[in-house]
């Protein structure tokens, strides 16, 4: 699990192992996890795209970019909250994430909300 707090803006994920979408006989291994982004500051901010850095076990590292997250830009004004599920993929049973989201406030300021690193682990693959 990460949480970190970038200009009011907290970004919490909670990674979990999700042994049906996995197949380790082939060197598939899939994580869901949950993220949670509190807006704790004063000002609105709405999320404009990501960036995710998945490194698996062997140090490869796959960027992953896109508009919003799930489909969505959600607005969060101070106090307000949004929460999503989603999904990443490797090839060893362990590795980690980490990046940031670009948020932009209502005069067009942008900046970049972290997301702290986080372990992906399947149970019982570290010993």
């Amino acid at each position: 699990m990460s949480s970190v707090t970038t200009e009011g803006i907290r970004v919490t994920v909670k990674p979990t192992f999700w042994p049906e979408r996995s197949t380790p006989e082939s060197h598939q291994y899939a994580f869901m996890y949950t993220v949670e982004i509190v807006n704790t500051g004063g000002e609105p901010a709405q999320l404009r795209s990501r960036h995710w850095i998945i490194t698996d076990a062997t140090g490869k590292v796959e960027e992953v970019r896109g508009d919003g997250v799930v489909g969505k830009q959600p607005r969060l004004a101070p106090g307000e909250r949004f929460e999503y599920t989603s999904w990443a993929q490797l090839r060893t049973p362990f590795g980690s994430m980490r990046g940031a989201y670009t948020m932009e406030r209502p005069d067009g300021r942008q900046f970049e909300a972290r997301i702290g690193e986080f372990a992906l682990t399947q149970p019982h693959s570290l010993h």
